[in-house]
């Protein structure tokens, strides 16, 4: 592959997924979020609710008790397989921007710029309220919680820990940046 892909992985909230459409848009590459999504769905045949439920986010610890003792492959580690198969094989169809799923990890050995965005709690939590309109729990719980199952799922699959500085090119915080900076900085490294 001699195409560059950047790979985004994100704190919930912090504006990530906002700031890698952005990248693809103004370097007129594919970026793939929901329509990772969407390819998971067709080629799974899992219904969209199981898969959001299932991936990315979410290990449970029965789950994980029998896949680390090999006795059986669960629906998770199945939709793993899938997801990716499936980031592979859109890296080799040219850059593109891929927005979380492990595709930093999944693309280690390719020509990727790996980005990570954070942000502090309050900037998180106020972005949840005014773009998501989350209100059934505290935004700081609802934080918490996503990411705590993020970095469980990352930790699983990668055996690395998620969101730590050493492990990406690039680690940006869009609280203090904001996403318009954050996009010209990724630009930068990119065609660089």
């Amino acid at each position: 592959m001699s195409e560059k892909i950047i790979t985004i992985t994100r704190e919930f909230g912090s504006g990530g997924r906002t700031i890698g459409k952005k990248v693809a848009q103004k370097l007129g590459i594919p970026c793939y979020d929901e329509e990772l999504l969407e390819k998971m769905v067709k080629e799974s045949g899992f219904v969209k609710e199981y898969i959001e439920e299932q991936s990315e986010d979410s290990v449970g610890w029965l789950n994980s008790i029998l896949s680390y003792n090999g006795l059986t492959m669960t629906n998770q580690d199945k939709l793993w397989v899938i997801q990716q198969n499936l980031i592979l094989d859109l890296a080799q169809q040219g850059s593109c921007v891929i927005v979380g799923r492990c595709a930093d990890y999944i693309l280690r050995d390719e020509n990727i710029l790996s980005v990570f965005i954070h942000a502090d709690m309050e900037h998180r939590a106020n972005r949840i309220v005014t773009e998501y309109g989350e209100r059934e729990q505290s935004p700081q719980q609802r934080l918490n919680d996503k990411d705590r199952r993020r970095a469980a799922y990352y930790r699983f699959y990668t055996d690395m820990k998620w969101g730590k500085a050493q492990n990406y090119h690039l680690s940006l915080d869009s609280g203090k940046f904001g996403i318009d900076k954050c996009v010209d900085i990724i630009i930068s490294a990119f065609q660089d």
